[in-house]
């Protein structure tokens, strides 16, 4: 992908699913750049509760793909990888 995958997850504070999903993102994301640019930025909504609710979050963790289009966004721990890829669009083949 040329352009850079930007990934806004939201999470309730840093709970152990908060951290797998943080890793599990991470760890596809780095896999699937092969080198390019990815942000992943993390909101805890206990901090910042009006940014979940601008985004209409209901669940955590939540992961929302804003870059590259088409939005999309996904909930849980992001623990099967092909689960994650089909749901947020990042599939380049199938």
């Amino acid at each position: 992908m040329s352009e850079p995958i930007v990934l806004k997850l939201y999470i309730a504070g840093m709970t152990p699913a908060a951290h797998r999903a943080i890793k599990n993102l991470n760890d596809i994301c780095s896999e699937i750049s092969n080198g390019a640019e990815y942000v992943l930025e993390v909101v805890d909504i206990l901090l910042h509760p009006q940014l979940a609710e601008d985004e209409k979050i209901l669940a955590t963790p939540t992961v929302i793909k804003k870059l590259p289009p088409p939005m999309r966004r996904l909930i849980g721990d992001f623990s099967v990888k092909s689960q994650v890829l089909v749901g947020l669009d990042l599939v380049t083949s199938p």
